[in-house]
């Protein structure tokens, strides 16, 4: 059965590494009969949470900007693909800050059940993208029918473009192609 797949590309740098990532991904979930939408938060407007709790009663949050139509897409998501690049072991500060302005899902009746992972980083080691892992696994573990589908990580990509030939790339888009 086809699902709704949303990937969020968190990167602020045009034809970032974690962004042709997510574009493997998005090519292999396609292929698969899935139906894909891509969100990037380069040029969008995301303030940080005020931690005022409204989300909860009204089901969205009081601060309007473009945080609000990106949550809702994530609501309605069978699927959700987060693409980040990693800084200083952990995920960008603009996939924690919707993270958190994603308040308003707890509780709901959300659509999504497996969630994915994207990393890039300039250091390439196995241990590079535990802590953004962590990170994200915190926040799905508030969300009881969620879970950490997989991850693909790319190491030794500094510059734009540098991904270009890396395995990972094979890797996301095989991951999104096996999306049952």
């Amino acid at each position: 059965m086809a699902k709704k797949v949303l990937i969020i590309s968190t990167s602020l740098r045009n034809q970032s590494n974690s962004e042709a990532l997510a574009d493997a991904f998005a090519l292999g979930a396609a292929a698969a009969g899935h139906s894909v939408e891509k969100a990037s938060l380069r040029d969008k407007t995301i303030s940080f949470c005020k931690g005022c709790f409204a989300c909860l009663q009204k089901r969205e949050c009081v601060i309007k900007d473009d945080a609000v139509a990106i949550v809702k897409k994530m609501h309605d998501a069978d699927v959700i693909v987060f693409a980040t690049p990693i800084y200083y072991y952990e995920m960008s500060g603009q996939m924690k800050t919707l993270l958190d302005r994603a308040n308003a899902l707890f509780g709901s009746d959300y659509a999504f059940q497996d969630i994915y992972m994207l990393t890039t980083a300039a250091e390439d080691g196995t241990h590079v993208p535990e802590r953004a892992v962590s990170g994200l696994t915190g926040w799905i573990d508030c969300f009881e029918r969620a879970s950490l589908a997989g991850t693909v990580f790319a190491g030794g990509v500094t510059g734009t473009g540098e991904i270009k030939g890396h395995p990972a790339l094979k890797e996301a888009y095989d991951m999104g192609a096996a999306i049952g």
